[in-house]
């Protein structure tokens, strides 16, 4: 019988969940085993699980689960450096060039484990059959929002928490907004995506004037000196080889408007960075880094966006996932399939 193990995440501030109660229940009545972990932060209360009929374990023990366990997780593992011997559903951030990603892919060599990357399920058309990314550019613009703001105030970004739903967030951003007495210009790259509609809706539910911006407006490579003309640039394209650099390092001294940029795609050690003003990820106590500040600039590029808005992002996720967990069944084909080639395509260089 396949047996699907839910793991209870491990990185502050990550309180969603690829699976919900009723996505369980439909598991269970199509012959999945399902275990779920105890999670002191999950969004999702535990007692929903219980009635779909899942089996419950002791919150990360996961490593010592059967063998034949599919362990399903969203964000990463603790980075101790341990082998993995199980097959792991997760975010790896492992095929880009990121260079933390190659510990990763040493630990499933040493332990003979598989990684079916959640970025790279993919349907027969290579189209992402689940993604956060709605709610990842959504949350990202309203921090980045939250930085311009406190730069009009002559301040750096305060930290930034949970929310109950994007009612709350977006009442206390409109708050934060109207107190500075204007609105900025944003500029939205990648803008036809689920990412980059997320970021533009937020932006429009503020009130802001939005320039939505797509392939056909990058395809010349560059410079685009049209993004330093805005104050705010959102960077919803993720890296990968041919990227065009978007605000070059020489930007930082160049007379722009721009003075805060929210790189919601967030691939700071990809050798593909488009935004290379900055080199680490930014978190949820200091939402922005500043990398210049004459005239300021600051950079927000938190890696767990969604986690703002936990209880509708699991839920959105969960549904897109669950047609293809109810083929788990069968790991040879499909999705799974297609995951497993690529993973085995990226081993053979470790």
């Amino acid at each position: 019988m396949t047996h699907l193990w839910v793991r209870a995440e491990q990185r502050p501030n990550e309180e969603r969940v690829g699976l919900t109660p009723e996505g369980a229940a439909a598991l269970i009545a199509a012959g999945v085993r399902v275990t779920v972990e105890e999670s002191h932060v999950r969004a999702i209360p535990l007692q929903g699980y219980k009635d779909a009929g899942c089996e419950i374990a002791a919150e990360n023990s996961w490593p010592d689960a059967p063998l034949d366990a599919i362990i399903f997780g969203l964000k990463e593992l603790p980075e101790d450096g341990t082998p993995l011997p199980h097959r792991h559903i997760m975010f790896g951030h492992a095929y880009k060039g990121q260079h933390s990603g190659r510990a990763l892919l040493e630990r499933f060599k040493a332990g003979g484990g598989t990684l079916y990357d959640l970025e790279y399920l993919v349907d027969e058309d290579s189209r992402r059959v689940a993604a956060f990314g709605y709610w990842a550019g959504y949350a990202g613009a309203a921090v980045t929002l939250k930085t311009w703001a406190a730069q009009q105030r002559g301040q750096e970004c305060p930290p930034v928490g949970v929310y109950p739903n994007k009612d709350a967030l977006n009442a206390e951003l409109l708050a934060e907004l109207d107190a500075t007495g204007t609105r900025p210009r944003a500029i939205v790259i990648g803008a036809l995506g689920r990412v980059g509609t997320g970021a533009a809706d937020m932006c429009e539910a503020m009130g802001v004037s939005v320039t939505k911006w797509d392939m056909a407006e990058t395809a010349s490579g560059g410079p685009f000196p049209e993004i330093l003309d805005h104050d705010l640039f959102l960077n919803c394209i993720f890296a990968r080889p041919g990227t065009p650099v978007f605000v070059p390092h020489d930007a930082l001294t160049a007379p722009r408007n721009l003075t805060a940029i929210g790189d919601v795609a967030c691939d700071p050690d990809s050798d593909y960075n488009p935004v290379p003003v900055y080199d680490r990820a930014t978190t949820w106590e200091a939402p922005a880094l500043r990398v210049a500040t004459d005239p300021v600039m600051d950079v927000m590029a938190i890696d767990n966006l969604p986690s703002m808005l936990p209880v509708e992002s699991s839920e959105d996720y969960a549904a897109q996932l669950l047609p293809s967990l109810l083929t788990l069944t069968d790991l040879d084909k499909g999705v799974w399939g297609r995951a497993e080639t690529t993973f085995k395509t990226h081993m053979k260089g470790i």
